[in-house]
């Protein structure tokens, strides 16, 4: 006798890791999840992580200026369940053309509009694993790079990381 198939069981989705994506050696980040709609039709873009423990910024750049075709909003959730509100970790996060910095140690969502330029996004230290979710609003990850307005030094300093973010879906 054969095991029936539950109806809705396509609906849970535990990610394996399998679809090839993961980050660079040294990238103290553990992948909890990620799907889009490729993985789940009609699923938007999710991608969650573990921020695991580092002193000092692990890279001296983060992920640089760009936009999304859809509005993204990008979870820093902290760990502790007797102090949720503390991130256990600094973030720095820059907004707007301007690169408006932001320093984030507090559990927050940083919500950013469609064609919106953000970031660098730099993960600065962390004390106690925090997670990360980034919600992408669309089915899929679409990203146009805007490393022009990065400072000439920065730019310069940093020409041969700028080669890992290429444009999708633009």
């Amino acid at each position: 006798m054969g095991t029936k198939r539950k109806k809705y069981a396509d609906y849970i989705y535990q990610y394996d890791g399998r679809d090839g994506f993961s980050f660079s050696p040294g990238i103290p980040f553990e992948i909890i999840t990620r799907t889009h709609s490729d993985i789940i039709p009609g699923s938007n873009y999710y991608f969650v992580h573990w921020v695991l423990e580092h002193p000092e910024p692990f890279l001296r750049f983060g992920h640089p200026p760009h936009i999304h075709k859809n509005a993204e909003l990008l979870f820093h959730i902290g760990s502790d369940p007797d102090n949720p509100e503390d991130l256990g970790a600094e973030v720095e996060m820059y907004m707007g053309p301007e690169m408006e910095k932001h320093v984030i140690t507090k559990t927050c969502v940083v919500y950013v509009p469609p064609n919106f330029v953000h970031c660098p996004h730099r993960f600065i230290r962390t004390w106690r694993p925090w997670i990360f979710i980034m919600a992408d609003q669309g089915p899929v990850h679409t990203e146009k790079g805007y490393h022009q307005i990065l400072p000439r030094d920065l730019l310069e300093q940093e020409k041969e990381n700028l080669g890992r973010f290429v444009d999708e879906g633009f």
